[in-house]
């Protein structure tokens, strides 16, 4: 089974996959990816859907509030009815527009490919994709189901892919997720902050900047206050970064409109309540002395993501499967975010790094370390088959009594 993992065509799929671009908001980008995984895993038993998007709004730079699209994201689901039953994550999407310079592979030397997407993560999903197909040939199949979800707007958040996430994770025993490892030494991502996206529209009133300015009241302004206080209080179990404010006028007049994008990263849910509570104190603030409007617009889209003792006990299973391998299998906690977030909230264990080595991403410098395709193939095939195997229990030990 893991010589058949290893063996699939792993970095064929990676190029001709990262070949398209596949930016978060390319709709025939995505359209393309959704059907070539479609194809590439229809090689899978069960049933696979393309699923349309959720509705999702967006606050442009004049303030209006409009719907966005997305793409359509993968769902398969194989043997919903088996004892023990799985999810396994990926995404479609990457950061680089379809006006991206970064478009093209290359061979920084043998073994290490530099091109968009192949690390984050289009290796990760032929690397999900040759472990289910390994798997599928063994006698786990006997009490083994899982859904594969791969997603067309993690890169943005997945607004549009939450609902499907929570509904794929109900009574699920344990999630894998294929992004990248946190290190390209194979290090996997532990704990995670949580993180939420706002865009804050502030709405004044307009005046002429010579004849009346102190009629008018300065949205701009406000705007600009309102993110001080919000960095000023953060720290403390969350940060906090005001990332843009949109708006303004001309010279002579008195702005009358602006919007603040800001974003934080709450390490725990009580640092996510606390994270609120200052946004809704601070707006409070900023409309009584500044005597504008404010909207709220957004919210906490990835929770925290503790290691828990469910998540501790999959790791350590995921670590003995690497040990029994010859592969040191270490983890670190990070604030980033991705799909593990989202995951771990329906209260499903997850190991949210088991895609590629390699590194440099979400920049025109990301790059994948080829070894690591069927490295990683036979790690995650052998964590499902010792799932399968009832060899994992979550909250115990999982180095005791496991077989290779």
């Amino acid at each position: 089974m893991l010589d058949r993992a290893a063996a699939a065509p792993m970095l064929a799929q990676t190029q001709a996959w990262a070949a398209i671009n596949s930016g978060s908001r390319n709709l025939a980008g995505l359209a393309r990816m959704a059907d070539m995984l479609a194809d590439a895993f229809s090689i899978l038993p069960g049933d696979l859907r393309l699923i349309d998007p959720a509705p999702v709004d967006s606050v442009t730079p004049d303030g209006h509030v409009q719907p966005i699209v997305h793409g359509r994201h993968l769902h398969l689901t194989v043997r919903p009815e088996a004892p023990i039953r799985l999810l396994l994550t990926g995404h479609m999407d990457t950061v680089f527009p379809v006006d991206h310079a970064f478009q093209d592979q290359r061979w920084l030397e043998p073994g290490i490919l530099n091109g968009p997407g192949v690390a984050d993560m289009k290796g990760g999903i032929a690397v999900m994709l040759a472990a289910l197909a390994a798997i599928e040939q063994s006698e786990a199949v006997a009490t083994l189901g899982y859904d594969v979800i791969i997603n067309s707007d993690e890169e943005v958040g997945s607004a549009s892919s939450a609902p499907l996430l929570r509904t794929a994770a109900a009574d699920k025993l344990a999630a894998f997720t294929y992004e990248p490892s946190a290190l390209p030494d194979g290090t996997l991502a532990g704990a995670r902050a949580g993180s939420g996206n706002f865009s804050i529209i502030v709405t004044g009133l307009s005046a002429h900047a010579g004849r009346n300015p102190d009629d008018g009241r300065n949205a701009l302004l406000a705007a600009a206050d309102l993110a001080l206080r919000l960095k000023a209080g953060s720290g403390s179990g969350f940060s906090c970064n005001p990332a843009k404010i949109d708006g303004g006028s001309p010279n002579n007049v008195v702005p009358d409109h602006a919007v603040l994008r800001v974003n934080f990263r709450p390490r725990t849910p009580a640092d996510e309540i606390a994270a609120r509570a200052l946004i809704d104190g601070a707006m409070a603030n900023v409309a009584r002395d500044h005597d504008v409007s404010l909207h709220l617009h957004g919210s906490f889209g990835r929770p925290p993501k503790p290691m828990d003792g469910k998540a501790q006990a999959l790791f350590g299973l995921v670590r003995q499967c690497g040990a029994d391998l010859g592969l040191s299998i270490g983890w670190r906690d990070t604030g980033g975010v991705c799909d593990g977030n989202n995951i771990a909230a329906c209260g499903v264990p997850v190991v949210d790094t088991m895609g590629v080595r390699g590194g440099s991403i979400h920049s025109d410098s990301e790059f994948l370390l080829t070894d690591s395709l069927p490295e990683r193939a036979r790690l995650s095939a052998l964590a499902l088959w010792r799932i399968a195997q009832g060899q994992f229990i979550p909250g115990h030990n999982q180095t005791e009594g496991m077989t290779a």
